[in-house]
């Protein structure tokens, strides 16, 4: 087979956060076109890639083994982070998967996280709950970026780890955690677009609440803050 390999935009981006010499896990890597990707880029990176499905499993030996990268990447089968033992990598990639599954994953397999040093995700949605996450778990947001692909927006978080000590870490607001610290200060064209997008959604769906036969008070008063803060921010562009 050619040495060489077609990445997704939002992967290719992903890969680009990695250190050179990145020794990593890939968590739910499908058919392991990532750790491929970026031991082909770079002939000291070595890479674990988990799955919890046989067929996906099975798939990405078959990818591992095809280009020749049976001695650099692991493929493993187990669910989340049972497939690594702490201290065995140094970055963590979680992504293509929705935030409430990654902060799962997260949570699950905390005492695995001790020593890693980057953890770079990429959730569906609910990207706040990810960063929610991240921050409480004294990880410092180092960089961010949007990605618009095929009709769908991907954002992807980088943190590296802070350490016990937690005073100096940023204390985000509400609002930072919602749009994304860095993503908030790039406003890139990408970021613009998506909040378009959700001002027009979640006005929607505001409306739809109000008039419903039982209304979730609580939800509509957190909506109504967001929609201001989606306003704030398209207005200041």
């Amino acid at each position: 087979m050619a040495q060489q390999l077609t990445l997704s935009d939002r992967l290719k981006q992903v890969a680009f956060f990695l250190p050179e010499g990145a020794v990593f896990a890939d968590i739910g890597s499908d058919h392991a076109y990532l750790p491929v990707f970026v031991c082909l880029q770079d002939n000291k990176a070595k890479a674990i890639a988990g799955e919890v499905n046989d067929g996906p499993y099975n798939s990405a030996k078959a990818t591992v083994h095809a280009y020749q990268l049976t001695d650099r990447i692991d493929v493993r089968l187990g669910n989340g982070l049972e497939v690594i033992d702490s201290g065995e990598v140094k970055q963590l990639v979680i992504a293509g998967m929705g935030g409430a599954l990654i902060h799962s994953i997260l949570d699950d397999g905390k005492e695995k996280l001790e020593h890693m040093e980057r953890i770079i995700a990429q959730p569906n949605v609910n990207a706040k709950g990810v960063r929610k996450w991240l921050v409480i778990n004294n990880y410092r947001i180092v960089d961010e970026e949007l990605i618009e692909e095929n009709g769908h927006f991907y954002e992807i978080i980088v943190a590296d780890n802070g350490g016990k000590d937690s005073s100096s870490l940023p204390k985000w607001t509400e609002r930072e955690l919602l749009f994304g610290p860095v993503l908030l200060t790039k406003q890139s064209h990408a970021f613009l677009k998506k909040w378009q997008y959700e001002h027009h959604k979640l006005t929607r769906i505001i409306k739809q609440m109000k008039h419903a036969t039982i209304r979730n008070e609580e939800k509509i008063v957190q909506f109504e803050q967001e929609l201001t803060w989606i306003e704030g921010v398209l207005h200041n562009v």
